[in-house]
């Protein structure tokens, strides 16, 4: 195996290819042990949540973002809820004022049929 092939003269190395191959099994094993799997993880909400409930939500949001995990909040309209999405849109706009510090958006509101989604990764 070539060490230094721009030297003068090359500097090589005798070895066990078997062994060197076992090597670079062993360091890409350890590679892929220490990367983060970023998971993305879901809140479900209506739009009349109320503020303990709300509260709660939050705290696992910020929990779900110190473990460096991606959180999709997603709104559940029923019935005639679709007629005010407005209410849907401010709380998503309160979610966002809220978790400002410590996450920011990667995905803007969205309606998909009769709910709306929103998709915010930690800073």
């Amino acid at each position: 195996m070539e060490v230094s092939p721009e030297a003068k003269p090359p500097v090589v190395k005798l070895m066990d290819y078997g062994k060197f191959k076992y090597e670079q099994q062993k360091k890409a094993a350890e590679a892929r042990k220490k990367q983060k799997v970023i998971e993305i993880k879901e809140i479900k909400m209506r739009p009349t949540i109320d503020d303990h409930d709300y509260d709660t939500k939050m705290k696992a949001a910020r929990r779900f973002f110190e473990e460096g995990d991606k959180v999709k909040v997603t709104l559940r309209f029923r019935g005639r809820e679709m007629a005010h999405q407005h209410l849907g849109m401010e709380l998503l706009t309160r979610i966002q004022k809220d978790v400002e510090p410590i996450a920011k958006i990667e995905q803007y509101p969205k309606i998909e049929g009769r709910q709306m989604m929103m998709v915010l990764a930690p800073r």
